[in-house]
Order: C-alpha cells, then sequence, then structure tokens
C-alpha cells in the first residue's frame, strides 16, 4: 500500500517501497518538499516530470556519501535500464542525461574527458580573467546608472549579462548567437516544458553548436573552441568524438553562466531582506566571501540535480536501500538546509555562521570545475554593486520576485530593484 503526504513517517528500518512524492515540476516549495522528504528516510522515492522515479537524498551526509561513491555512476547507457530500453529519450531529461560529455561519463571515460577540459578553468586562467570580469561589470552598472526612474530588473541587467559574457567570450561565441544561446539554455532549465518543447529546444541546442564549431573550424580564434577543436582534430577524434565536442560547449556554455547568474542573484536577494547583515557587510566586518557561502549554503544556484544510477545495490545506514540501476536525484538545496548538518537554523540565511559548508558545486570526481569561476565574478559583481547604489533597495511594487520555473535551477527570473 502507499505512503501518501500525510501519512506519519516511515519508522526507521521499515521498508521503503511506499508511494513516490510527486515533485513540483515548477520548483514551487522546494524546501517544504524537502523537510516533508526527511520525514521519510534518509534518501525518499520521488516522481520527476514525466514519470521518472529517483531517490532524493534527505540528508547531508548522505548526499554526500553518494556523490563520492564509486557505486554510483552518471552513465544512463550503462547503469539506467529505463534509458537503455529507450524510455524517456523524448522528454526534459533528455538534454540532461542524453548528452555526451564528462557531466554523464563514469571511470576512465570521465577522467578522460575531464583532462580535457580541466586546463580552461585552472586557477591561473580564471585569475586571468578578472581584469575583463572587472571592466563588464562597471560598464553593465553604467548601464543601469542611467535608468530614467531609478528602477531595475537586475537578473536582466546584471547579474545574468555578466557572467554570460563572460563564459561566451572564453569559447569564442559570437556576440549575434548569445541570445539564442541564453534562451536556449532558459528552456533546458526550465522543467514544465511539454516532451514536444524539450525536443524542439534540444534541437535548436544542436544546430547552435555545431554552428559554432563549424565557424571556429573555419576561422579558428583564441578562443577555447578553438582549442578543443585542434586538440580533436589533430588527434584524430582520440579526444574528443564530435558529438563529445558540441555537448562539451553546451556543458560549459551552460554551467558557466547559469550558477553564478543565480549566485548572484540569490545573494542580492538575500542581503537585501536581512539589512543588518548587508550593514555589517558593507561595514567591512563581514567579508564578502562569508557572504557568497552562505548563499551557496541557503539557496544554492542547482537546487536538484539529474541524475546519477546505482551500479549496485546501496544500503543506507537506517534501512533504506536503493536497488541497483535506480536514479538517484543530487538534492543540494535540501542538504545545504539539514539540521542534522546545520543546526535548528539551518534555515536561516546568516553571513556570521561559522559552518558555512556546502556541497552546491558537487563534490568527489564530478566537482564543478567552473567553480572557481563563479566565485570569482561574484566576488567581483556585488561589492561593486552595492559600492555603486549604496541605496539599493528590492522593488516590491509588483510582488515578491518570481522563481524561476524549474525543480532543478534556484533563482529568480525577474529581481526589481530600485537603485
Amino acid at each position: 500500500m502507499c505512503q501518501f503526504d500525510h501519512d506519519p513517517p516511515t519508522p526507521a528500518g521499515a521498508p521503503h517501497d511506499t508511494c513516490p512524492h510527486v515533485i513540483d515540476p515548477a520548483g514551487r516549495g522546494l524546501h517544504a518538499e524537502a523537510d516533508l522528504l526527511r520525514t521519510r528516510g534518509s534518501a525518499a522515492l520521488v516522481e520527476l516530470p514525466g514519470g521518472i522515479r529517483a531517490w532524493a537524498p534527505t540528508r547531508y551526509a548522505v548526499l554526500k556519501q553518494l556523490l563520492a561513491d564509486d557505486r554510483v555512476s552518471k552513465d544512463p547507457n550503462q547503469h539506467w535500464p529505463a534509458w537503455m530500453n529507450g524510455e524517456f529519450h523524448e522528454t526534459w531529461v533528455n538534454s540532461w542525461v542524453g548528452v555526451t560529455n564528462m557531466f554523464t561519463a563514469y571511470g576512465s571515460n570521465h577522467r578522460r574527458l575531464r583532462k580535457l577540459i580541466s586546463p580552461a578553468f585552472t586557477k591561473r586562467r580564471t585569475d586571468g580573467l578578472r581584469p575583463r570580469v572587472e571592466e563588464l561589470t562597471a560598464g553593465l552598472l553604467d548601464r543601469m546608472a542611467e535608468s530614467p526612474d531609478g528602477r531595475a530588473d537586475l537578473r536582466a541587467a546584471y547579474a545574468h549579462p555578466l557572467p554570460m559574457q563572460v563564459i561566451c567570450e572564453l569559447f569564442g561565441l559570437p556576440e549575434d548567437r548569445q541570445a539564442d544561446a541564453a534562451r536556449l539554455i532558459a528552456g533546458i532549465m526550465d522543467t514544465t516544458v511539454t516532451p514536444e518543447q524539450a525536443m524542439a529546444v534540444w534541437q535548436e541546442v544542436q544546430e547552435l553548436l555545431g554552428g559554432l564549431v563549424a565557424l571556429k573550424r573555419e576561422t579558428p580564434a583564441d578562443d577555447l573552441t578553438s582549442v578543443l577543436i585542434a586538440t580533436r582534430d589533430e588527434e584524430d577524434g582520440s579526444g574528443l568524438t564530435e558529438q563529445e565536442l558540441i555537448d562539451t560547449l553546451l556543458l560549459v556554455i551552460g554551467a558557466g553562466h547559469e550558477t553564478t547568474v543565480n549566485l548572484i542573484g540569490n545573494a542580492v536577494q538575500a542581503l537585501l531582506s536581512h539589512p543588518g547583515q548587508l550593514a555589517r557587510v558593507l561595514a567591512g566586518e563581514i567579508p564578502w566571501s562569508d557572504v557568497i557561502e552562505e548563499t551557496l549554503r541557503w539557496a544554492p544556484s542547482i537546487a536538484n540535480l539529474p541524475l546519477r544510477y546505482a551500479v549496485e545495490d546501496i544500503e543506507l545506514p537506517d534501512g533504506v536501500r536503493i536497488p541497483q540501476g535506480d536514479p538517484i536525484l543530487a538534492t543540494y538545496a535540501s542538504a545545504g538546509r539539514d539540521p542534522l548538518r546545520h543546526g535548528d537554523d539551518a534555515a536561516s540565511f546568516d553571513v556570521t555562521r561559522v559552518d558555512k559548508e556546502h556541497l552546491a558545486f558537487g563534490y568527489g570526481v564530478h566537482f564543478c570545475v567552473g567553480a572557481p569561476l563563479a566565485r570569482l565574478e561574484a566576488a567581483i559583481a556585488l561589492p561593486a554593486l552595492f559600492e555603486r547604489f549604496p541605496g539599493l533597495a528590492l522593488d516590491v511594487s509588483e510582488g515578491a520576485a518570481p522563481h524561476v520555473e524549474s525543480f532543478i535551477g534556484y533563482g529568480y527570473s525577474e529581481l526589481r530593484v530600485t537603485l
């Protein structure tokens, strides 16, 4: 018999083959869902859009264990029977698990692919981007200051264009194609789309990035796409296949800006909603690095990341068993507010918190290679914004800021402010 949301919690050690909790595709009430799922054990069965059933770790320690566990794979072609049987291929999840890049690779294949892209995000290369990030930041702030009514959508005017411009310059995506790239990545993040919409977005992505590869192959430039193409062509395809090349570009361009967009927006919203903490930050009592890390804990840019798969049966300490072949959702938002890790005030934003440890950039072999770039961009963008506009405030004249419609992305689709 199924267990429903109003039923009492499942006792420790009891069977966990209950009915799954159906995740809201639009991501409304993410933290309320996480609180509910914690009553079901250290991992709870959930149903994602399209009828995909997966296990959602509900505790920080359990998620951290699974992220680094060799018994957990990211390759659906080896370890997700439903995918191998042809299910779910023409749904939203195709853009997340139907790619061939280091995001979905396992074992030696993952090491091969990561080795090819990691040099693009070394500390030295990232630090070298600082002057350009500062230049772009100043330009965006200048344009915001020209607002005739002293108002702006911070996401559209600042949080989005800054990391988007940085990553597109890094990989040589022409300016006239950046708007399409932004639209398509937003389409991938939208988990309320129909299967037809999802596949249309996927087709456009392939055409856009395939066109970028063709352009850079014909006219190479001083950008990382040209470097990746040269590596592939010089090694007769032993470095990257053509599809791996296109899917790798999707990964780095998409993840390379989306995480920072939400990080900047979430940090600004949190600070403006906690004026006492903002005052201490602006007075120099609390470093901006603490703001960034607390934001990543409290409101990670990616709330839930699909998917991983159990290579064999995995028994968790409280008796929950994840069967071989079952998908696993990386539940970063839930982990960040786990009371067992961060105490009874885990749901509170507190930049003075001593323990700000989080899993927002992942953990283990799949730790995000772009994390240093995201931190750099936020460390430049946040203080520059508040220095330029010391009277910055949330504009609530039209109600609360709307979140993006996604159970994956965690940020605002619009963030109205008065300057």
